[in-house]
């Protein structure tokens, strides 16, 4: 008997051993991920904090003037936050409604040869260098907008926000898909039972019942434009100013700065390591990680308030 359990409990040990050693590449893998985060916000905190002992958060967030390295000096990052929250709901206009349609039609519309078909077409487009957008908007999309706007400026909002806005749709539309998708067809059938049309059904049924999912997807296309970086910074300029809402066409069809697009413009400066200037590129760092990360944690809150689950 022992001779014959011998090679069971041989083959065993060696079992146990190889998931410990997966465990030990997985654990590590997830510890990385977490010291990298945690690394990262430490250093923005770092210099952050330095620039916050000389100037005010106050000052900082409710400034209307951002001149971190010409005289006279201003660190008012509102004129950022303005611009970049005009991109983002500009990119959102196009991409939320594009993204949902796109959505209800591989779910609901297409058939399994044309799903496999568009679906990873449309993936594609997450693929593309965003520096490739935004030349594209600047050689081709302003001079589209031209024609219809005259006045546009070379370096504008309104082709930032259209070619942000086509980045993100795949985010929205692949999201959205896998929850409608993950919908229970019994739902759907009791739907056409009482005579209900796929329209009815897919707008009336379908996405009610993925709201959790598609919602997801719209937070976090969202903070994906807020974080967008070379297809903003060569599409919209560089000019930091502060919205006007009560003139559209200025607020869109003028040049106009983000947060990412002054950062890049503030590293690739000549200000001095460790100057008030160069600390100010950690405060607008950090600010943009805790718009990013409040969007997400409403993101994570929303899937699970309105998480529909079924047996």
């Amino acid at each position: 008997m022992s001779d014959a359990t011998a090679p069971d409990l041989s083959r065993r040990s060696g079992q146990n051993t190889r998931e410990f050693a997966y465990r030990a590449v997985f654990f590590v893998c997830a510890l990385l991920s977490i010291l990298t985060t945690l690394a990262i916000v430490l250093t923005l905190l770092g210099d952050a904090l330095t620039f916050f002992a000389e100037v005010s958060p106050i000052a900082f967030l409710t400034g209307t003037t951002w001149s971190p390295a010409n005289d006279p000096v201003s660190f008012g990052v509102l004129p950022l936050i303005t611009g970049t929250l005009v991109i983002t709901f500009g990119a959102a206009a196009i991409a939320l409604p594009v993204g949902l349609l796109t959505a209800i039609y591989l779910a609901e519309y297409a058939s399994d040869r044309v799903r496999s078909v568009l679906k990873p077409a449309i993936e594609v487009l997450a693929g593309v260098p965003t520096v490739v957008y935004g030349y594209f908007a600047l050689v081709y999309v302003t001079p589209a907008l031209s024609v219809v706007f005259p006045t546009i400026s070379t370096f504008n909002a309104l082709s930032a926000s259209i070619i942000v806005g086509i980045m993100i749709i795949p985010m929205v539309s692949s999201i959205s898909e896998d929850a409608m998708s993950s919908v229970p067809d019994s739902l759907r059938e009791a739907s056409y039972g009482l005579g209900a049309t796929r329209f009815t059904v897919s707008t009336s049924v379908v996405v009610p019942a993925s709201i959790s999912g598609i919602a997801s997807s719209y937070i976090l296309a969202l903070s994906r434009a807020i974080g967008e970086t070379m297809a903003v910074t060569i599409a919209a300029g560089n000019t930091p100013r502060l919205v006007d809402l009560t003139d559209p066409a200025g607020v869109f069809l003028n040049s106009i700065q983000t947060m990412t697009a002054a950062m890049v413009q503030l590293g690739a400066s000549d200000v001095t390591g460790q100057s008030l200037a160069y600390r100010s590129l950690f405060a607008v760092g950090l600010t943009l990680f805790v718009i990013t990360f409040l969007m997400n944690l409403i993101s994570e809150w929303v899937a699970s308030r309105y998480r529909e689950e079924y047996r």
